[in-house]
């Protein structure tokens, strides 16, 4: 049994090694999580819709959340296990979120990318992966499969 945590251990370090790898490839470190955290967070609080959404949420809870969103974007870029929240949870019954939100934070990010990325293709694999993840929010938050029934179509 003992051969066989070591061996996991060893798979997960490859995992890791190999992430940073990629993304040092593509000029990605720590510090620009951090940087594209700070800058992007800071421009969400500006936004006219998603602002008061998230500032509601979070007051006095700011300097958490950015934290915990660096954590949460170095897991994701760097597969190191810094993230252990649950993403969709947090999200559940946050008041003045829908689903017209996530466009919005996403061409928000996006811009953000275009500012501060190192290159096109760090651009690209944030906002991929962004994309997947907006997608999966909403529909973890609002996908409704009864809407989806043809038996409830009316002609």
């Amino acid at each position: 049994m003992n051969s066989d945590l070591q061996g996991r251990a060893a798979h997960v370090a490859g995992i890791r090694e190999r992430a940073e790898a990629e993304m040092g490839k593509i000029g990605v470190d720590q510090a620009f999580i951090d940087r594209l955290v700070e800058t992007f967070y800071a421009r969400i609080l500006e936004h006219p819709e998603l602002g008061p959404v998230f500032d509601a949420t979070l007051a006095g809870r700011w300097p958490a959340h950015m934290e915990k969103m660096k954590s949460f974007w170095s897991a994701v870029a760097f597969h190191n296990g810094a993230y252990g929240g649950k993403p969709v949870q947090a999200h559940v019954g946050v008041a003045g979120m829908s689903p017209e939100l996530f466009p919005k934070w996403l061409a928000l990010f996006s811009d953000t990318l275009s500012d501060i990325a190192p290159n096109e293709e760090a651009k690209a694999w944030f906002m991929a992966t962004a994309e997947r993840i907006a997608r999966s929010l909403t529909l973890s938050l609002f996908y409704n499969p009864a809407l989806d029934d043809p038996g409830r179509q009316q002609g």
